[in-house]
């Protein structure tokens, strides 16, 4: 009787102890927290400070700062406080005797501007440099003073982990398979001429760079070195804001551009348009060495000097529609256009085996360049009653239209003059295309969601290049050397991922399928080939926070490259006068698997943002060069002809990818910032082709710095330092090259108005120097794509001021693909 006596008292008490400890009299910590927003936007405040005194130990401070969401969340023992929330250029919120004997949420802090705090507040470290989520790197503009007057192209070649190659190439951690996006879309801005179409649109109109090295399901799979989402400034503010802009400089050009929101009740207009025009001056030298078994030794030299004029145009105008909380509606568009002309000249040598000039000739070519793109685009977006909770429709139409017009004129001037040899080259681009996409988000709760979407793209590119002929003063057609090509590419894609954060660990899983539907018709020659293939893209990103300013990321993505229309064009065209460029209907995409393990870690003065990276490449496209046999004319009186090389691309088998890179923003004050990056890269590429081997290893880096400093006056000034380390592929060496750029910025007529002065490539190093060799020739390349250039801008701001500051903490008002999935 007693042991059951014992028995039942041991159990109540045991029942008893958690419900007596659910007493709020018993309760020793309890949950204080809330959401910080912008009281005119309602957008959330990222970094916020909070700081708790407790009134009966006043030297006990307590606090935290808010996530990207604005959220704050901090764990509070009984008694009572004094409560402060502060943020940069904002008013401070203050609750006094605050007692906290239970949960408390504040709800939301909704902070109002401070301006006149916003008229004096120095900007240098206002803005974080680079936000971390678990599928991205996301770099803010800023105040970068050496893009002043420049373009996309001048803000991408500042980006870390990017280099920008003499000829416009850009590159992502030294790969070169880079999908570019503008605000998480293509652009005909990015299509027929590559990446020029970037020069059209105005630094001064980019908000961001998001930079995807291990991009979720959401977005697209092409792209095997990863995504470059450049997102463009949209402001929310009531009224007329905006700027206008002036700059011109050496050697000649000039140009403007204007931007501009108003925004009236549910109304908000906006548009971009800017213009420029100018030269670009380049120079070159080539020398070839062709062996023979049979014959001497022989070689080529060339050099050749550019004069090239751009004139461009941009527009683009929309209107966001708020019908009401839930439902909104954007339509845009955009034209753009270029009238481009290049005037170049090359002297030819051809050298016998004791380098003595037996022939030299002149070869003149003159170019004219037009090309002109018009895009529309609509988005619909509702929201649903859950926080988080939508669906949003868009629709793109692209039309784009290229136009090139040569004329080569050839004329022998050694061993005597000869006849001038006509030729005329002309390629008509047309591209149409269509996109369709659907994104569908639905949030479980605060911290996991589920998403799923569809996306169709569909371009169809008639190419019709045409060469001809001179001949007694008629214009004939040479059809062995023109020919038409239709080349459409039609991919339906669906994607599904869920994201959940659990406590400091956060992960992002999704799977994307794409069907791909390619059709190459060659019809002059009429050869028609129809390529199909579906593939399955996983993706896998986690995250853990080991405190607020330390993380760790790692990511997974399969991705491809498909073959570009003029890879698939099994007609020959020539390149130069010895030089020809066959594709190959044959050729296949190639795929890469990629692992990044990355961290940051932040400091009071300094941020560290490092990455290891591991990606296998199969199928890898190689450009391979041969001779051919065959001959070109170079003069007809007298009769001369030279060695034509072929250059044609092929799948060759692997190709490893290894590398580490570290960004480093250090600011000892608040007049002083540097930024460095170094990207350390090794690819090994293993293959061959028609029994000659390809494998090759390539040890490369690239490093860049930036340093801004305060000058008394007023005065910003900013250095920037880039390197290229040499680098080599199967067949050809690079040499290193470095290029120093500098500006400064003042602020006049009362802080309404900047005047900004920079140069670009101040030593004149940016050359471009390569060998490319086998058993059959030894061809060396050296050129520069333009001069040192020196350019003065002024910029007058209309209500801008408290815009940039409000947008630089707002940087998540753009959710669809430039925000990119779920992050944390």
């Amino acid at each position: 009787m007693k042991i059951k006596f014992i028995i039942n008292f041991v159990l109540t008490l045991l029942i008893s102890i958690p419900i007596f400890g659910q007493r709020p009299d018993f309760q020793s910590k309890f949950i204080f927290k809330g959401k910080v927003v912008d009281s005119e936007t309602l957008q959330p405040l990222e970094y916020a400070t909070i700081s708790i005194i407790n009134i009966n130990k006043p030297n006990n401070i307590e606090g935290g700062i808010t996530d990207k969401n604005g959220d704050f969340n901090i764990e509070l023992s009984r008694g009572k406080y004094n409560v402060k929330i502060e943020f940069i250029s904002f008013k401070e919120f203050s609750i006094e005797n605050l007692t906290i004997n239970t949960n408390t949420d504040l709800e939301t802090v909704k902070l109002e501007i401070d301006i006149d705090q916003l008229e004096n507040v120095d900007l240098i470290a206002e803005r974080t440099e680079v936000e971390i989520r678990l599928d991205k790197r996301i770099y803010n503009v800023g105040k970068d003073i050496t893009v002043r007057g420049g373009s996309v192209a001048d803000v991408l070649d500042n980006v870390p982990s990017v280099s920008v190659d003499i000829d416009g190439n850009v590159s992502l951690r030294g790969n070169n398979s880079v999908r570019i996006l503008i605000n998480g879309k293509p652009s005909g801005l990015v299509g027929l001429s590559g990446t020029t179409g970037l020069q059209q649109i105005p630094a001064e109109s980019i908000d961001k760079v998001e930079v995807i090295t291990s991009p979720s399901a959401r977005y697209e799979s092409e792209g095997t070195g990863g995504i470059l989402n450049i997102i463009l400034k949209k402001d929310s503010l009531e009224g007329l804001n905006g700027n206008i802009i002036a700059n011109a400089g050496l050697p000649e050009n000039y140009g403007g551009s204007t931007r501009f929101n108003f925004k009236k009740n549910k109304l908000n207009f906006f548009n971009t348009t800017s213009f420029k025009d100018g030269f670009n001056r380049g120079k070159g030298i080539a020398f070839n060495t062709y062996f023979n078994s049979i014959e001497p030794t022989t070689y080529l030299d060339e050099k050749r000097s550019d004069k090239r004029q751009l004139n461009n145009f941009f527009s683009n105008l929309g209107v966001d529609i708020s019908f009401n909380d839930t439902s909104s509606l954007i339509i845009s568009g955009f034209i753009s256009n270029s009238d481009n002309t290049n005037n170049n000249i090359t002297i030819y040598k051809n050298l016998d085996s004791f380098k003595n000039i037996t022939n030299e000739s002149i070869r003149e070519r003159k170019e004219s360049e037009f090309d002109e793109t018009k895009q529309l685009s609509i988005n619909y977006t509702k929201k649903f009653k859950r926080e988080g909770h939508e669906i949003v429709f868009e629709y793109q139409y692209e039309d784009s239209n290229e136009i090139e017009d040569g004329i080569f004129n050839n004329q022998t001037i050694f061993p005597e003059f000869g006849s001038v040899f006509i030729d005329k080259l002309v390629t008509d681009e047309k591209q149409k295309r269509s996109l369709y996409q659907m994104d569908y988000i639905l949030p479980f709760n605060k911290n996991s969601q589920f998403e799923f979407g569809y996306r169709g793209s569909f371009r169809d590119l008639l190419t019709d290049y045409k060469v001809s002929e001179f001949i007694n003063n008629q214009n004939i057609l040479d059809l062995d050397k023109s020919n038409i090509l239709n080349f459409k590419e039609y991919i339906n894609a669906f994607y599904s991922q869920y994201g959940n954060k659990i406590n400091k660990f956060s992960y992002l899983l999704g799977l994307r399928v794409e069907s791909s539907n390619i059709t190459i018709d060659q019809r002059t020659i009429n050869q028609y080939k129809i390529k199909k293939y579906t593939d399955l893209f996983p993706t896998l990103n986690f995250s853990y926070e080991f405190n607020e300013k330390s993380s760790l990321t790692i990511g997974y993505s399969r991705r491809l490259r498909r073959p570009r229309s003029r890879f698939l064009n099994p007609f020959g065209s020539r390149v130069s006068i010895a030089n020809a460029f066959q594709g190959n209907v044959d050729l296949n995409p190639s795929y890469s698997n990629t692992y990044d393990l990355g961290f940051l870690t932040r400091s009071k003065k300094m941020t560290v943002n490092g990455s290891v990276y591991y990606s296998k490449s199969k199928s890898v496209i190689q450009i391979v060069n041969q001779a051919t046999g065959d001959f070109a004319t170079l003069s007809k009186e007298p009769l001369v002809k030279v060695p034509v090389l072929k250059a044609f691309p092929v799948n060759l088998t692997n190709n490893y990818r290894t590398g580490t890179e570290f960004n480093i923003t250090y600011t000892p004050n608040r007049k002083f910032r540097i930024n460095s990056n170094l990207n350390i890269f090794n690819s090994r590429l293993t293959g061959s082709y028609n029994n000659i081997s390809y494998d090759s290893e390539n040890l490369s880096w690239f490093a860049r710095m930036n340093a801004s400093l305060k000058l008394p006056k007023e005065i910003d000034s900013q250095l920037r330092l880039f390197y290229r380390g040499p680098s080599k592929t199967a067949e050809a060496k690079v040499k290193g090259f470095m290029i120093l750029s500098g500006a400064i910025n003042k602020n006049v007529l009362n802080k309404k108005a900047t005047l900004s002065f920079r140069i670009s490539d101040i030593l004149n190093s940016s050359k471009f120097r390569v060998t490319t060799s086998n058993d059959q020739f030894i061809a060396y390349r050296e050129f520069r794509r333009r001069e040192p250039t020196y350019t003065l801008t002024f910029t007058y701001k209309i209500n801008e001021r408290k815009a940039d500051n409000r947008r630089s903490r707002n940087n998540n008002f753009n959710r669809g693909d430039d925000s990119g999935g779920y992050g944390y």
